[in-house]
């Protein structure tokens, strides 16, 4: 069976699940239904498996008559920030924070946004039709070209140095995890040229190191160095660098939920926050809305994955989005999330107040959340099994206004994401407890 796409584009084992006639399915499908009028950007991250899926897509995509122009390796804003300049497609190999094993294709739309859900599954339909044979007559000059992106790195670069004044983080010094992923060259060169005094972690990839025990996934040695060398602040970016941890000057983590908060705070302060709200998702800590709701500030809530963030910023006008897992978006920089951008300018917005970074996030008092994926036996009986639901309206009931229980069914296994944020962390854990129990007893322990 042919991966599908799931909610940031298409992922699998590379050579098992996400193998060369499969990719090369897609870019022929990619080209069939998002046309071939401009030239397809093409760009990945270090993974051992990168060069094989992105030589098959550029194949696929040079089969329907497209033009393609890769970028080698480069960030995932990177690409799509090249997308909008171009007002080209793009496609981007990488599983994001995913182990090196994996790989992932994410397609943009001419512009560089993410793909209408329609969209990707005419995509996909015709994927499959492309694997059962249905291929194309295509030869000689109507072939597509392929050729090399003159200078990428320095594009991004150039982006990202852009977006605030030259001197912006002059006499910061800033620890850089660069996760062995995408931004190894980008962000490093951006902090320097901005004047941060630059310590750089993990940015050595062999293809096989991409996020292993480093990185945005696991920041421990990012915040251990922040403190050994006292510097102002860390950033780690995942694989493809679309997303950002940061790590305050006693070792602290900011999460996306920390970062929202100071970007809305210091957005509005400047009366650039277009409505006075910022888009997250459901996963967004209850913390925020506690925090900038007495600021007049509305937190819009989505499901999860930046690309409905992204649709529902679009729908109301929304200049700042994001995830707690780092995903965050600044209509104004790049149309999906951007590691880089978010930390350069979380950087710039404390050296601006002249305050640090632990003083900035204080501005948000998580509540204790606690996930537990409930693996089952029968997702077909999850509306029906009343005595679940029964505990889940108790469990909200006795958390009132200071927690919530959100359930989320996988849409790729059979597994029920639950969460609870409660008051007091052993609340969360006793309640999230009492649901994952009833939940096996109705579905099935698989």
């Amino acid at each position: 069976m042919a991966p599908r796409f799931g909610t940031d584009g298409i992922r699998g084992v590379a050579g098992l699940v996400l193998t060369p006639e499969v990719v090369v399915a897609l870019g022929r499908a990619a080209a069939r239904v998002l046309g071939t009028s401009e030239p397809f950007l093409v760009a990945r991250d270090t993974r051992r498996s990168g060069p094989m899926l992105e030589a098959a897509v550029i194949a696929g995509i040079c089969a329907e008559g497209g033009n393609v122009e890769s970028y080698s390796i480069l960030p995932t804003p990177g690409l799509a920030n090249a997308c909008r300049l171009h007002t080209a497609p793009g496609v981007m190999i990488s599983a994001s924070h995913n182990p090196f094993g994996d790989n992932g294709v994410k397609l943009f739309a001419q512009g560089g946004h993410k793909l209408r859900d329609e969209v990707e599954v005419n995509i996909g339909d015709v994927m499959l039709e492309m694997l059962s044979g249905a291929g194309s007559s295509l030869s000689g000059a109507s072939v597509g070209d392929s050729v090399r992106a003159p200078l990428p790195v320095a594009g991004y670069v150039n982006h990202l140095v852009g977006a605030v004044s030259s001197d912006a983080l002059a006499g910061l010094s800033v620890v850089v995890d660069c996760g062995n992923g995408a931004a190894f060259r980008a962000a490093p060169e951006a902090l320097r040229l901005l004047g941060a005094d630059v310590t750089v972690l993990n940015d050595s990839p062999d293809g096989m190191n991409i996020n292993a025990g480093c990185g945005s996934t696991d920041p421990t040695e990012l915040s251990q160095m922040v403190l050994e060398l006292g510097a102002h602040a860390g950033l780690a970016f995942d694989g493809d660098a679309d997303r950002v941890i940061a790590v305050d000057e006693r070792g602290g983590i900011v999460d996306g939920d920390h970062m929202l908060a100071i970007f809305a705070l210091d957005l509005m302060k400047q009366g650039r926050l277009t409505g006075d709200a910022i888009v997250t998702t459901v996963m967004a800590n209850l913390g925020l809305r506690r925090a900038l709701e007495p600021q007049g500030i509305s937190v819009l809530e989505t499901p999860v994955g930046d690309r409905h963030v992204l649709a529902a910023m679009e729908g109301h006008g929304s200049v700042l989005g994001g995830e707690q897992s780092g995903h965050v978006i600044f209509a104004e920089h790049c149309p999906t999330g951007d590691g880089p951008m978010a930390g350069i300018l979380l950087l710039d917005a404390a050296a601006r107040s002249g305050k640090p970074l632990s003083e900035l996030t204080a501005v948000i008092t998580k509540y204790p959340q606690q996930l537990r994926n409930v693996e089952v036996r029968d997702m077909d009986r999850l509306e029906a099994a009343t005595g679940f639901w029964d505990e889940v309206r108790a469990a909200t009931a006795e958390l009132g206004n200071e927690g919530r229980v959100l359930v989320r069914p996988s849409g790729t296994e059979s597994v029920v994401r639950v969460m609870v944020e409660a008051p007091t962390l052993p609340q969360a854990v006793a309640i999230v407890e009492r649901l994952s129990v009833a939940l096996s007893n109705a579905l099935g322990a698989p």
